[in-house]
């Protein structure tokens, strides 16, 4: 893992296409600005979780629905 510190309005570049700006900086919280392409998702980890199993879900249902498990 890499760990960079960073002040507020400071950038890191990911790539040649992402872009990521800390915004603003209250307490524990951190507001971070990201640009990246449309392809190429961003969310939040627990929206990513959330997501995966739901994907997960919808595998074992085709599965089922094909009789393959």
């Amino acid at each position: 893992m890499l760990v960079i510190q960073r002040r507020p309005e400071e950038v890191i570049r990911i790539g040649d296409d992402i872009t990521v700006r800390v915004l603003g900086i209250v307490g524990n919280s951190v507001k971070l600005g990201i640009d990246a392409p449309r392809s190429i998702p961003v969310h939040r980890q627990e929206v990513y979780e959330a997501i995966q199993r739901e994907n997960e879900a919808a595998a074992r249902s085709t599965k089922r629905i094909h009789g393959l498990l």
